[in-house]
C-alpha cells in the first residue's frame, strides 16, 4: 500500500490520500435495504440517531472530523436533486471528507466514456461513490466493477438513504416501532420499494392502497411478505385509501409523476383521482389519533393537501433533516467501518 502524503498536523489541515480506507477485500455496498439484516438496518438507525444527537448539541469532535480528512467523496448524479445532494455533501464534511459532485454534464460519462471506465477511474481517487441514477442496473454495474463502496441514492427501483432516514423519523415521533403501522397511499415506486421493508424489520406492519391498473414489483413483495410472517406483522396491498388507513400511525405518499414523466401529467392525475391525502380521508379512514403524515419531498398539492401537509400530524421537514444523519450513518457503517454495521 502506498504511504500518505506527508503534512504538518494541525487540526486545519486537508491530508489527501485516496489509499487508507481501501482494502484489497471486495468493498460492500448499499443497494437495498433488503440486502441487510436486521440487526443491521436497527444499528444505522441507532448510528443515525447518535449523529443527530451530536449535531444538534454542538458537541461533534475533531476525531470524527479526522476519520476521512483528505478523502474525497463522489456524488455521481445523473438527476438533480436538493436533499440528496445536502445531506451527503453535509456528511462527507462532517467526517473532513471533500464532497465533490459529478453531474451528468460535468463528466464524460455516456458522451466519449462507458460506465466501467468511468467506474474505474473515479474509484480509483475516492473513498466511496453516491449514486443518484436512473436505471438500477447502473446501480449493479457500478457495484460490479468499482473498488470502494457504492451508496445507492436512487434508481428506480430502490431508495435506501429514504428509508433510513423514514425509519429514523418514525423512531423519534414514536418512541418505539413496534405494534405500529405505516400506510402507503399512492403510486408503487422505488421509495416504497424499501420504505415497506424497512418498517417491517422495524416490527412495523404495512398496507399500501396503489390504483388498481398499477401492479406493485413482485420482488419486494415477496420479500415482504417473508418478513411479516416471520415478524407475525401484516402486509397488504389493496385499492381503496380508506381500507389501508384503518388505524395507521404513519400516512405517507410519494411524487405520482416522476423525473422524466412530466409528459403523462394528464393521464397520471386521472389514474389516481381519489388518491389525495386529505384530513378528511384520514378521519373516513379511521386512522389512529396520534398519527403521522410522511413526504420524502418535494410534494405536489393533487398528492396531499395543505390541511395534511402543514398541519401537526406532519413530520416532513423533520423528515427531510434526518437524510442528513442517514448519510452521516451510511458513512461511517459502510466507507469507515469497511461494511461492518454492527461496529
Amino acid at each position: 500500500m502506498m504511504s500518505s502524503v506527508r503534512t504538518a498536523t494541525t487540526t486545519s489541515t486537508r491530508l489527501f490520500t485516496t489509499t487508507a480506507v481501501k482494502t484489497s477485500a471486495a468493498p460492500r455496498h448499499l443497494v437495498n435495504i433488503s440486502q441487510l439484516s436486521n440487526d443491521e438496518f436497527s444499528s444505522l438507525i441507532s448510528k443515525a440517531q447518535h449523529y443527530k444527537s451530536l449535531v444538534r448539541s454542538g458537541s461533534t469532535s475533531v476525531e470524527n472530523h479526522q476519520k476521512l480528512l483528505g478523502k474525497l467523496v463522489a456524488l455521481l448524479f445523473s438527476k438533480r436533486s436538493t436533499r440528496t445532494r445536502i445531506s451527503t455533501e453535509g456528511a462527507a464534511a462532517f467526517f473532513g471528507a471533500q464532497p465533490m459532485f459529478l453531474g451528468k454534464d460535468d463528466i464524460q460519462l455516456g458522451v466519449n466514456e462507458s460506465m466501467y471506465d468511468t467506474t474505474r477511474v473515479i474509484s480509483s481517487m475516492t473513498s466511496c461513490i453516491f449514486a443518484r441514477v436512473n436505471r438500477h442496473q447502473d446501480i449493479l454495474d457500478l457495484c460490479k466493477d468499482s473498488s470502494v463502496p457504492i451508496i445507492n441514492s436512487l434508481c428506480d427501483k430502490y431508495h435506501p438513504l429514504q428509508a433510513i432516514a423514514d425509519l429514523l423519523t418514525i423512531k423519534e415521533s414514536f418512541g418505539e416501532t413496534k405494534g405500529l403501522k405505516l400506510t402507503w397511499i399512492g403510486d408503487a415506486n422505488n421509495v416504497i420499494n424499501d420504505l415497506a421493508v424497512a418498517c417491517l424489520k422495524m416490527g412495523i406492519s404495512v398496507s399500501i392502497s396503489i390504483p388498481k391498473d398499477i401492479t406493485f414489483d413482485q420482488d419486494v413483495a415477496e420479500v415482504a411478505e417473508k418478513l411479516a410472517k416471520e415478524q407475525g406483522l401484516s402486509f397488504e396491498i389493496v385499492n381503496d385509501p380508506l381500507v389501508a388507513l384503518n388505524n395507521a400511525n404513519i400516512v405517507v405518499t410519494d411524487t405520482w409523476i416522476s423525473m422524466g414523466e412530466e409528459a403523462q401529467k394528464v393521464a397520471k392525475l386521472k389514474q389516481f383521482d381519489g388518491y389525495q391525502i386529505t384530513q378528511k380521508m384520514c378521519q373516513d379512514g379511521k386512522v389512529a389519533s396520534n398519527w403521522k403524515f410522511m413526504h420524502c419531498l418535494p410534494r405536489h398539492q393533487e398528492e396531499v393537501a395543505d390541511d395534511v401537509f402543514y398541519s401537526d400530524n406532519s413530520v416532513v421537514f423533520e423528515e427531510a433533516e434526518n437524510r442528513l444523519y442517514a448519510a452521516m450513518a451510511v458513512i461511517d457503517g459502510f466507507v469507515i467501518n469497511k461494511g461492518d454495521l454492527l461496529k
